[in-house]
């Protein structure tokens, strides 16, 4: 099906991996500092110095006398093996940038960009039909991806309840080709290019109880909507030799899904929080846009529910502990696996799954205790029969910035 015989990508994709060809690109992780060392967990995550764009239903805990700033640059190195053949690939990008502070009495805001998918890859394949015929080479390519810029705002309703919405501006190019070539005939290039300029909703809601004194249970809900993404979809099939283009455009024919997630959290006296999340994107009910070489249309029949599940912990030794540094560390692990929303000439696609380990490193000086450098490490094998095994190694480095904004100062 693929081969990694050639394996680039563009210095703008965070990803060089070919399965970036099928859907909207690889998904993205859209989790921050807190969450990306717990593997990406964060429905039920609420804390008053944390940003948790999972649920917008958290800004409604955010602390009322600061502002909270929240980006992160991102590394990885991928190990492609088909059959006896392995490649490495390395990419490093921004990841993401987002700041949340409390608009008024239990009420928080949060602004931001977030990615949302990335395409990027290059490799060809080769095979002899026939003595007349001789080599057929097919080199495939892409970049590109989607991106989300948001605005939430989250409410603490009741003691126990809180509830929120994001609403973001979706925007991004997905560019694909496939160049067919055979010294006996002319070569043919399939480019399929597609602009996406839409929106995103998604709606949110905690609940969080208290048990005794020293514990608290929360359970948390998300919704995002499903819809067509307004955009058109196009093919240009263009044979060099006879500079002859047979152009396609399909109308309003790319769309996102209905996703519906839960989570439930435990915390225990702002030591230990362990929590697990449940996520169901229902592409299976979206249609993709496909070439069956006759017509350029969309089917139902590419795209399959993606179910994922996570698993994260935090342990903090003493975080008021003034005399020893290491007991203020957050030390963090996950683990997660998830199937794929796609497949692949009529087979599942990749599976993954992931660990992760994290540290929280406080940042302590004259003017700021609150801050906090997140550095995480996530290993993902992605592998489905007869196709490419990936293991992909990830390094997120960000920094939550907290300032003490909007406190009243005191004369004497």
């Amino acid at each position: 099906m693929m081969a990694t015989a050639v394996m680039t990508a563009s210095a703008q994709s965070t990803t060089k991996s070919p399965y970036s060809q099928f859907g909207i690109g690889i998904l993205s992780d859209r989790s921050q500092g807190m969450s990306r060392g717990m593997n990406g967990v964060g429905i039920a995550l609420q804390q008053g110095d944390i940003i948790n764009t999972l649920n917008p239903a958290s800004y409604g805990g955010v602390d009322s006398l600061t502002m909270i700033f929240d980006a992160s640059v991102t590394g990885q190195m991928t190990n492609f093996k088909e059959g006896g053949t392995r490649q490495n690939a390395k990419t490093a990008n921004f990841d993401y940038i987002v700041a949340s502070f409390r608009a008024w009495r239990n009420v928080g805001v949060a602004v931001g960009v977030l990615p949302l998918s990335n395409i990027g890859y290059s490799y060809s394949t080769s095979s002899t039909i026939n003595q007349e015929y001789g080599k057929l080479t097919e080199a495939y390519s892409g970049e590109g991806g989607l991106h989300e810029a948001f605005f939430g705002v989250g409410w603490h309703v009741l003691k126990p309840l809180s509830i929120g919405v994001n609403a973001g501006y979706v925007w991004g190019d997905l560019n694909r080709s496939v160049l067919t070539s055979n010294s006996n005939f002319s070569s043919l290039t399939k480019s399929y290019t597609t602009t996406v300029k839409s929106y995103r909703l998604e709606a949110g809601m905690q609940w969080r109880q208290p048990i005794g004194k020293k514990d608290a249970v929360t359970l948390g809900a998300t919704m995002s909507v499903g819809h067509k993404l307004n955009a058109d979809p196009k093919l240009e099939i263009i044979n060099v030799s006879k500079s002859d283009t047979t152009s396609y455009q399909i109308s309003n024919g790319l769309e996102l899904p209905w996703t519906i997630a839960a989570g439930l959290a435990w915390q225990h006296r702002n030591k230990l929080t362990i929590a697990a999340d449940a996520e169901l994107q229902q592409w299976g009910k979206t249609a993709y846009p496909v070439f069956d070489n006759k017509a350029y249309v969309t089917s139902k029949d590419i795209m399959k529910d993606r179910l994922t599940l996570k698993l994260g912990a935090e342990w903090v030794p003493n975080a008021v502990d003034t005399r020893h540094y290491l007991n203020r560390i957050h030390y963090r692990f996950g683990a997660g696996i998830a199937t794929p929303y796609y497949k692949i000439n009529g087979q599942d696609g990749p599976k993954d799954l992931s660990v992760s380990v994290g540290l929280g490193l406080p940042i302590q000086n004259g003017y700021n205790s609150r801050s906090i450098v997140n550095i995480s490490g996530q290993w993902v094998h992605s592998s489905a029969k007869d196709f490419i095994t990936e293991n992909m190694f990830r390094i997120n480095i960000g920094i939550t910035f907290n300032e003490r904004w909007f406190a009243k100062w005191k004369v004497e």
